[in-house]
């Protein structure tokens, strides 16, 4: 079994910066493929970022790309979203998730195994 621990939400004016570390129980941390997902009120979630289990390979949703960078930290078992030109439209819960199939990297949230509860972030105008 995996936990995910998601936090570093908050706060932020636009045009700021936050990131979102999550934190991994699990000896297999390295072996798995990992991403970041969000929900805003009233719309269904949406994939972020991710990133594969060698951390070579990244891919990110149109929306954010050139804004966010997923990376990894083996030996603190975390995934990190930082974040930077934060709009008022990035308002959401962020959701770290974990997929342990070997799949490389993954963008369909329907493949990923387990999920952290989520940190919400909320970027005024």
């Amino acid at each position: 079994q995996v936990q995910l621990v998601e936090s570093g939400g908050g706060l932020v004016q636009a045009g700021g910066s936050l990131r979102l570390p999550c934190a991994a129980s699990g000896r297999a941390f390295s072996s798995y493929a990992m991403g970041w997902f969000r929900q805003a009120p009233g719309k269904e979630r949406e994939f972020v970022a991710a990133i594969n289990w060698s951390g070579g390979t990244t891919t990110y949703a149109d929306s954010v790309k050139g804004r966010f960078t997923i990376s990894r930290d083996y030996a603190k078992n975390t995934v990190y979203l930082q974040m930077n030109s934060l709009k008022p439209e990035d308002t959401a819960v962020y959701y770290c998730a974990a997929d342990d199939d070997n799949r490389g990297i993954v963008v369909v949230a329907d493949w990923y195994d387990y999920w952290g509860q989520g940190t919400q972030v909320t970027v005024s105008s």
